[in-house]
This record gives structure tokens, C-alpha cells and sequence, in this order.
């Protein structure tokens, strides 16, 4: 399979975006998880429809209320400008869109691995004066790295994948923003294109189905080492 240096850019500009997306969203992806796992709070329906709404809505949606909230002229675009940070028409804004289209399935599969962590086992940690914080980082976050390590590459594979919501936001500038869907799009507006867009199809699957594989067997090999389940 011959790939072109605009190709290679894409694919190395790709894992960048699904790289730093999944780095910045799993910390607040462990956060919420753990209060929709473990509390109950005015507003917890409420938080868990906006943390799924990005895989009910359509992603050029998604992607219009990121450009009026992080655009230039934006909400916030002003301000996140005057300190250093700019999201639209920036890989970095490629990177926010395929974090917030990724945290979904993140948080859903943290979410059951720490339900699925037996309360006695903290109950225990408690009764022998742990606080809740020493709790949580010794017994339920260790229990819960299957569903952690699942959910991160789960998002990192949607990251890789995203499209609709990052060329919106983005829009598609080779070497910038134009990621593999957003060149696999380009190949498919131009005549003689489609054999290029099939050999970038390709790679998409096979990075897919590398990153797919590679989630179920670290899940496992860190579900053997803590002692928890798995089927």
C-alpha cells in the first residue's frame, strides 16, 4: 500500500488529535463516572443526558455549538484567546470535538467497571478510617483500570474516526485539522479520487480494529492482575 506524504501527515496529525483528546477528557471522564457510580444528587439524569447527548445528536450540530462557544467570536473564543488557547481552525480545537464526540463511550464504560467494584471492599477501607479520597485511589479507582483502560482506547478509536463534529468546528486545512476522514472526504470530492480514499479507508479500519483489539486485551491483562471479573 503506497501512501503519499499527505496521507502519512493526515494519519500522524490523526493520532495526535485522538492522543491529546483522550489525555485531557480521562481525568474529568473518571470524575463523572464516579459520581454517576457511586452518588446521588439533584441533576444526576440531567448530567447523565448531557454527557450522551454528543451520540444523540448529530455531530455538525456538536460541532456549531463548539465554533459559537469556542470560535473566535464565541462565547468563550475571546477569552480562551487572551490566554493563550485557540481552538477553531486549530488541531487543538480537532482534539476538544473528537474529545467531546469520544467522552460518551469513556465515561459509560467507567461508569459500569466502577458499579461492578463490591461497596464492602470500600465499606472495609472506610471502617478502618480511610478517608473517602484514600478510598477511591486504593481500592475503587484499582479495581476499576478494566473499564478505565477500556473506555480510553474505545475513545481514542472514536477520536480517530470523528468527522462531522471536527470539520465544522475546524474546518478541514491539510497539515492543521485535516485529519484521515476529513483527507478521505477531500479524495471523494475531486475525479480519480477513489482509489486514494479506498487505500485511506484501509488504514482507518485497521487502525480501528488494532485499537478495538488492543482495548479488550489490556482490559483483560489489567482485570487478571487487580483479581476482578471479566468475561
Amino acid at each position: 500500500m503506497d501512501l503519499t506524504s499527505e496521507d502519512w501527515v493526515a494519519i500522524t496529525l490523526s493520532l495526535k488529535v485522538a492522543g491529546v483528546a483522550v489525555l485531557f477528557s480521562l481525568p474529568p471522564g473518571i470524575a463523572i463516572a464516579w459520581l454517576l457510580a457511586r452518588r446521588s444528587f439533584p441533576g444526576k439524569t440531567l448530567l447523565n443526558g448531557l454527557v450522551h447527548l454528543p451520540l444523540i445528536l448529530p455531530p455538525v450540530v456538536t460541532g456549531y455549538l463548539l465554533l459559537v462557544t469556542f470560535g473566535r467570536k464565541g462565547a468563550l473564543g475571546p477569552f480562551l484567546e487572551s490566554l493563550g488557547l485557540v481552538f477553531s481552525f486549530r488541531w487543538t480545537g480537532a482534539a476538544l470535538a473528537a474529545g467531546i464526540m469520544g467522552f460518551p463511550l469513556m465515561v459509560r464504560a467507567i461508569r459500569l467497571s466502577m458499579e461492578a467494584v463490591d461497596r464492602k471492599l470500600e465499606a472495609a477501607a472506610t471502617s478502618l478510617g480511610a478517608p473517602p479520597a484514600s478510598v477511591f485511589l486504593t481500592v475503587t479507582l484499582p479495581l476499576s483500570l478494566p473499564g478505565i483502560v477500556a473506555g480510553a482506547i474505545l475513545a481514542f478509536a472514536k477520536a480517530l474516526g470523528e468527522f462531522g463534529a471536527t470539520i465544522t468546528f475546524v474546518s478541514n486545512i491539510p497539515g492543521e485539522t485535516q485529519t484521515i476522514a476529513a483527507l478521505i472526504y477531500s479524495y471523494t470530492q475531486v475525479p480519480e479520487g477513489d482509489a486514494a480514499a479506498l487505500r485511506l479507508t484501509v488504514v482507518s479500519i485497521l487502525l480501528s480494529l488494532f485499537a478495538l483489539a488492543a482495548s479488550e486485551w489490556l482490559a483483560r491483562r489489567v482485570g487478571d492482575r487487580a483479581g476482578a471479573p471479566h468475561a
